[in-house]
């Protein structure tokens, strides 16, 4: 069995800059880490490698510094791994962003399955993995809780619904993205660490892809533009009050008047 697992490397925390202009985030130079998401995501591939055999490629989009993920799935199980970068793919919305993804898979190899996180925590939209899937032209199950078992050319998974969980079989080559807490990630090895450290991280770049045209990749492909982004605002002032039980229920129900909470 082929399977690739698309990985995201996304900030450490919310203190991001935001370039004015573009109104998106400056990742260069920023703490970052491997989307939460994604680490479920591996995790079910290198469990599906490791009861069915083949092997397990992982892909990301990003910066340069993002093979750091790459080096982090190899230390993990992952076989090999490639980077999609280059300053046009800039500024992506999630449909720039999923056609770079599909163009980027389509020279990386051909897989039975391909796995991608339910989401990221940058974004949230959670629309990438079905949006590549339609760019590849293959099946696609999202918010899978459960793999189940793979027979012949297909595999069975659970979907989550709004009221209920379905038992889904799907055809290969397809595509799956799963729910956080599917299974529980692995942590990386030093073993596999200092093995793989000079393992190659292949780059593609735009002159790789079969698609050559500008206006479709970055921000020239986006058929949406980020009007305004922020960090959340945190408020941390504490105030303390004293007396009877009667007198702070008093002074509790009346802060809540006042920020409208209880008419």
């Amino acid at each position: 069995m082929d399977i690739l697992v698309c990985i995201k490397q996304v900030p450490g925390s919310n203190k991001v800059e935001v370039d004015p202009v573009t109104g998106v985030l400056k990742r260069n130079g920023a703490d970052s880490k491997m989307n939460p998401y994604d680490l479920y995501a591996l995790e079910c591939g290198l469990q599906l490698k490791e009861a069915y055999g083949g092997k397990l490629d992982v892909i990301t989009m990003g910066p340069p510094p993002a093979t750091a993920v790459i080096k982090e799935a190899y230390s993990m199980g992952a076989d090999s791994g490639c980077i999609i970068s280059d300053r046009a793919f800039g500024g992506a919305d999630v449909l720039a962003t999923s056609h770079t993804l599909a163009q980027g898979i389509k020279k990386f190899g051909k897989y039975d399955i391909i796995i991608c996180g339910l989401q990221t925590t940058d974004g949230d939209t959670a629309q990438v993995g079905p949006e590549v899937s339609e760019q590849l032209g293959i099946p696609c199950v999202c918010n899978v809780t459960r793999i189940d078992r793979v027979e012949d050319n297909s595999i069975y998974v659970d979907m989550e619904m709004a009221q209920d969980i379905e038992r889904v079989k799907i055809q290969f080559p397809c595509l799956i993205t799963v729910q956080k807490d599917i299974v529980q990630p692995r942590l990386p090895s030093y073993l596999k660490k200092k093995e793989t450290e000079k393992r190659e991280v292949k780059m593609f770049t735009l002159k790789d892809m079969e698609d050559q045209n500008k206006n479709n990749y970055g921000l020239n492909g986006s058929a949406t533009q980020v009007q305004r982004i922020f960090p959340p605002v945190h408020d941390k002032t504490q105030v303390t009050w004293e007396g009877t039980g009667e007198e702070l229920a008093e002074k509790i129900f009346s802060e809540l008047k006042v920020k409208k909470i209880l008419g």
